[in-house]
């Protein structure tokens, strides 16, 4: 295997472990205006992923800085050509970001309902938006001889990417609401159970046919089988979310993620982006990558850095892993 190969690997894992862990996150901000009954309900929710929300992110940067260094072409195209739809992502993200720090600045009524709806729509429009912009990475985009994307905004809002938008909303949806009853108590943790259970069969039937149209378009026996992992997988966390076997059902949903990330980056492979024009202008992992130099370095650097990070991050969801309810909530001052 080469190191091209290797890093097309590396930067497939990164971005399941950024949707395995933003999903939820993203997941639980939708459910702050689905779920939550009122503010006291939307701070618990707030408050399960508000210690690692930003950590959650550092998987995004170091999956984007990872492509950039090690598939520069990749980088350039996929960027320049998705450029609006990246481009709101990272204002959702930013804007998010402020809306977690500067809600409980102020106990102001129209302030603290602002930025509580602000997290709302900068978590539902990202979780969307990722399923749309993979969907025509695997897909295929129109890139020319030169590798430059030569279609308009809106040729990325076909019929199989606004599915595959569809299905990342409503999968993060069910993964957060199976960790907001994994890390709650009391009424609300029984109907994110409720919640998880049609989520989930709504979940299930778009993912159906979002994979098995993934694998009628180019899929192979490798992306089948991850493809039949993710339901199975879907299917077991709904089994275990109606037995209330809370920890089962998480641990499942985040499988669901992972084979369906995997499932993408099988088909796509060894492609990085597809060209819809002539297949022969495709960007591949070998006219794509950066010199074998360049590889060998970050291949070190990786292997040095990516454990720690690892730990460091385990050991925080370890630290904050209790459940909150309504009871721990402090009145306001």
């Amino acid at each position: 295997m080469h190191l091209h190969d290797v890093w097309f690997v590396l930067i497939a894992v990164l971005w399941t472990g950024y949707f395995f862990l933003e999903g939820f996150d993203f997941g639980v901000g939708v459910l702050t205006r689905l779920l939550a009954r009122d503010r006291p309900e939307r701070r618990v929710l707030i408050n399960t992923i508000g210690p690692v929300w930003d950590g959650n992110e550092v998987w995004l940067l170091t999956a984007g800085g990872a492509t950039f260094a090690a598939f520069p072409d990749w980088y350039a195209t996929l960027f320049s050509g998705f450029y609006l739809p990246l481009l709101v992502i990272l204002v959702c993200l930013i804007v998010r970001g402020v809306a977690f720090e500067y809600r409980a600045k102020r106990t102001d009524e129209r302030w603290q309902t602002t930025w509580e709806r602000a997290i709302f729509w900068t978590s539902l429009i990202p979780a969307f938006l990722w399923g749309v912009a993979f969907a025509n990475i695997v897909h295929g985009v129109a890139i020319d001889r030169s590798g430059e994307y030569t279609g308009q905004v809106w040729d990325l809002f076909g019929p199989y990417a606004l599915l595959g938008g569809l299905v990342t909303l409503s999968l993060f949806t069910f993964h957060g609401a199976v960790f907001a009853s994994l890390k709650t108590l009391g009424d609300i943790r029984a109907r994110a159970r409720r919640f998880a259970t049609g989520a989930g069969a709504v979940t299930a039937v778009l993912a159906v046919g979002f994979l098995a149209w993934t694998q009628g378009d180019g899929g192979d026996a490798a992306s089948l089988a991850a493809a039949i992992v993710a339901v199975l997988a879907l299917l077991g966390a709904l089994g275990a979310n109606l037995r209330g076997r809370e920890g089962w059902a998480f641990a499942l949903s985040g499988v669901t993620v992972v084979a369906v990330v995997a499932t993408l980056f099988l088909t796509l492979f060894p492609d990085v982006m597809p060209s819809s024009l002539d297949p022969a202008w495709s960007l591949t992992v070998e006219n794509a990558s950066s010199t074998p130099y360049t590889l060998k370095i970050m291949t070190w650097c990786a292997g040095i850095a990516a454990p720690l990070v690892v730990l460091y991050q385990g050991w925080t969801y370890w630290v904050f892993r209790k459940r909150i309810g309504t009871q721990h909530i402090a009145e306001a001052h």
